[in-house]
């Protein structure tokens, strides 16, 4: 409703802003403190106050776009490969695990909740930087990611993905949030400190496991044999120089795989000749009407190699045909 600018000392960088946030449900009193840079930031300080029951409150919300990406050809043709202004929900978790979703533009509305508790951080991120993914001069491989960083544990909940279904690139379709546990009855009190990062990449990269670049999605089934209409054969890539490079040649790392719908085959991972990238490859038989949460992972010697892969499927979707 309001807002206020604190005037700046010469000799600083920041730039301080109050606000008020007034409505029905709720009210709160917010300081944004805003650092310009390469890397822009914005502390985010508030007290928010529930003013009658609300069943959900969405914490450090992050908006983005995703029409279509390697993962899910366009609804119509294009010429261009991609089009989306982030391509995946990244998750640094309250037990120290990286997670990477690729987004989707479903043929419904879609939230998917990744319970956690005191996470470390979350974000809508743009990894892939090529313009030859993207051949447009709105400079999609330029667009940037957003990291929430809390400053204060954030408890029990779960980050909230909202996936909208969308037919042209000039709508938000992507959300992603925080929700606590429990409803927000009236006389809730939440005391928020997170800091938000604007770059190109993790400010907290791991250093440990290598990262998901790519999610591929094709025909499953033996080369040279019939193809069967119902099973499709998922590539993931993952890269990271220090961490591939110490694979011994000759050994191949473990494809983990879990589905809550559907049956799993084919599992193996191969390098691409580049000497850095890793592909993780299996086939999933599912049927048309059915939606599949996947799980994967490669390990080596029991121990994770990469991040943990997640992914919502559903067959139409990797035809194109999500409008």
């Amino acid at each position: 409703r309001e807002f206020w600018l604190v005037t700046p000392d010469n000799d600083t960088e920041s730039v301080t802003l109050m606000a008020l946030m007034d409505s029905p449900s709720l009210s709160g009193a917010y300081r944004f403190t805003l650092t310009p840079g390469e890397q822009t930031e914005a502390e985010v300080e508030a007290e928010i106050f529930a003013r009658s029951d609300v069943e959900k409150v969405g914490i450090a919300p992050l908006t983005s776009m995703f029409f279509f990406g390697e993962n899910q050809p366009a609804p119509a043709l294009d010429f261009r490969p991609e089009v989306h202004d982030s391509d995946g929900l990244a998750l640094w978790t309250g037990n120290g695990e990286r997670i990477w979703r690729p987004l989707n533009n479903p043929d419904a509305t879609r939230v998917s909740a990744f319970a956690d508790e005191n996470p470390k951080g979350f974000g809508l991120m743009q990894r892939d930087r090529n313009f030859d993914h993207y051949q447009d001069g709105v400079f999609y491989d330029r667009r940037p990611s957003v990291w929430v960083e809390p400053l204060k544990p954030l408890g029990k909940g779960s980050v909230q993905l909202l996936e909208i279904p969308t037919d042209d690139e000039i709508h938000d379709n992507i959300g992603a949030f925080w929700v606590p546990d429990g409803k927000a009855s009236k006389g809730s009190e939440y005391d928020l400190h997170y800091r938000l990062h604007w770059q190109d990449l993790s400010p907290v990269p791991a250093t440990n496991i290598a990262q998901t670049i790519a999610t591929r999605i094709g025909r499953g089934g033996q080369p040279g044999n019939e193809r069967p209409d119902n099973v499709y054969n998922f590539t993931v890539e993952f890269d990271r120089p220090e961490v591939m490079q110490q694979i011994p040649y000759g050994v191949f790392p473990e494809v983990k795989v879990s589905t809550s719908a559907g049956i799993v085959s084919r599992t193996f991972a191969r390098p691409v000749p580049n000497g850095n990238v890793w592909r993780a490859s299996f086939d999933l038989e599912l049927e048309p009407d059915q939606v599949a949460d996947l799980r994967m992972y490669m390990e080596l010697d029991g121990k994770p190699l990469t991040e943990t892969w997640l992914y919502q499927f559903k067959p139409e979707w990797a035809m194109g045909k999500a409008q």
